[in-house]
Formats: C-alpha cells, structure tokens, sequence
C-alpha cells in the first residue's frame, strides 16, 4: 500500500476531486494549509505590495494499493497542472499495514 500526499492550487481542487472519483479513489482526507514557495518577490497591486512567499494550498492524503499507485499520481497531475510556478508537489511513501476500525479488517481490505 502507499501514500499519497499532495499539495494542489485550491482553485484546481474540484477537478482533481472529480479526476479522482473518475478512476475510483472514493476515499481520501484534504485540508486547507499554508505553505512558503520558492518565490522571493510580492506582487504589486494597486500601489500595494503582497508578499507571495505564504501560499494558500490544498493538502491532500490518499492511501491506495499499489495497483492504484500509478493511476492515481496520473489523475492528480493531470488535473492538478496548470504548468505554471507554484502547481505543487506529490509525495508517495510506504504503508506497513492499515486497520478498518469498524470491521477490524486490515490491509489492503481495509483500503478498499
């Protein structure tokens, strides 16, 4: 089982969302999060200069069997990307085991 963690525009949420239910991944965990990019320079407007460094994101945490893994990177990256600076960043790591709670079921049972 792995993983996924993304960090996605808010604005790009919904399609991400709908990419996700599209090849089955039903069940996952988002929350709002604040995060700093690499960018240096505010953007100005109206005479008034913003800092950019604090960057409103969406966080995303997914755990699927491995024969998801691949579909489900795909899905976010394709709805996610705009090709522009500041479309966020995917991490994927390893699950040693997963409980259900209410049937006590574990693995990838629990998953699915």
């Amino acid at each position: 089982m792995k993983k996924i963690e993304a960090v996605i525009r808010k604005s790009k949420f919904d399609e991400v969302k709908k990419a996700l239910h599209q090849i089955e991944v039903n069940f996952f965990t988002y929350w709002d999060v604040t995060g700093v990019g690499n960018e240096k320079e505010g953007h100005v407007y109206r005479g008034i200069t913003y800092s950019t460094s604090d960057i409103q994101r969406r966080y995303i945490s997914i755990v699927v069997s491995d024969p998801f893994l691949e579909r489900t990177v795909d899905a976010i990256l394709n709805a996610a990307g705009t090709g522009m600076v500041g479309d966020g960043k995917i991490f994927v790591s390893d699950v040693i085991e997963t409980y259900r709670i209410r049937t006590k079921e574990k693995g990838t049972d629990a998953v699915n």
